[in-house]
């Protein structure tokens, strides 16, 4: 046997929309829980950790030669010819950094010849994959600035590398 079912008329189905909206809005809102705000307690992540990742996985990405913009590479040539002295990893790499999300920015020097759009691409994903993996913040953005392009020549000045002329001055 078929049943006719009548179809609702429009003020039927406004009372059944607001009594569905009534039960929906006295329900008690589970409590909302991310990887850093557990049951259990909260983390804490520091900027300069979020930067060193993202520098780590800027470093990683095929066709980026050096990072920061002049002044930056410079100091970070002074610091490693002092004994002791290491290469900062965050050199740059600037973070925004709220509770649940950032944003990052990065400037980098190319090598000549490498797509800039591809790299930037590249190290948009490699950043973002790796600073949401190890921290659990969700990246907004990440803002690639190219100051430079790194050409060949400039490592070879007559024959000698410049590793060999930092080798000589010292």
């Amino acid at each position: 046997m078929s049943q006719n079912v009548i179809p609702a008329t429009g003020e039927e189905r406004e009372k059944q929309d607001e009594r569905a909206a009534r039960e929906l809005a006295e329900r008690p809102e589970p409590k909302q829980l991310d990887a850093l705000h557990t049951e259990h307690g909260d983390t804490a992540i520091a900027e300069g950790v979020v930067a060193k990742i993202a520098g780590i996985a800027t470093r990683e990405v095929p066709g980026v030669y050096a990072m920061g913009n002049a002044a930056r590479r410079a100091f970070n040539a002074l610091t490693q010819r002092v004994p002791g002295g290491q290469t900062s990893v965050t050199g740059g790499v600037s973070v925004d950094k709220g509770e649940r999300q950032t944003v990052i920015e990065i400037a980098v020097v190319v090598d000549y010849g490498v797509s800039i759009v591809a790299v930037s691409n590249q190290i948009r994903e490699n950043v973002i994959s790796s600073v949401e993996y190890g921290t659990g913040l969700e990246v907004v953005a990440v803002h690639v600035n190219v100051t430079d392009v790194h050409l060949p020549e400039e490592d070879t000045e007559g024959g000698v590398s410049s590793s060999a002329r930092t080798e000589e001055l010292q």
